[in-house]
């Protein structure tokens, strides 16, 4: 009688235990998924498309192609954010990328709206087509072909 209930308490006892663990460490969605919800809900007009490998798509009016990259192994940089619209970029644009920054870096929206406007009106005869600035912590990156001007906003891994 006695083993019987040292058998039964121990089954009770693996089974607190079991529950415990698996209420200490929840399965997590991924930091890329969230991000992308959280600019879904937080941008208007903005949607989520599908997910390719590290990158997700996104749509809005005001860009032709928006994608936020999300660190992978061996990446330098944690998130990218990637936005390209015409060559003259227009008010919407400029408030689509700072919104959409601010929401990924978690930074004010005036910071990124100041970056974001300073490396787009950058590039020009003086310059050239292709200008690479740092500003609050974050690297830009911004091109511009015939057609198109483009911005890619990174934070280094370390920062």
């Amino acid at each position: 009688m006695i083993f019987k209930l040292n058998v039964h308490g121990a089954l009770l006892l693996a089974a607190a235990i079991t529950g415990l663990v698996t209420l200490a460490a929840p399965a997590r969605a991924d930091q890329c998924d969230d991000i992308a919800k959280q600019l879904a809900s937080g941008v208007d007009k903005l949607k989520v498309n599908f997910k390719a490998a590290n990158i997700i798509y996104l749509t809005h009016p005001a860009a032709k192609e928006l994608s936020l990259g999300c660190r992978a192994q061996g990446k330098t940089y944690s998130n990218e954010l990637y936005a390209k619209g015409d060559r003259k970029p227009t008010p919407q644009f400029y408030d689509l990328v700072a919104s959409a920054a601010a929401i990924t870096f978690t930074l004010p929206k005036d910071d990124t709206t100041t970056g974001a406007t300073r490396c787009l009106k950058r590039m020009g005869l003086l310059r050239g087509d292709k200008v690479t600035m740092r500003y609050k912590r974050l690297n830009m990156e911004c091109t511009r072909t015939k057609t198109d001007a483009a911005i890619s906003i990174t934070r280094p891994k370390d920062e």
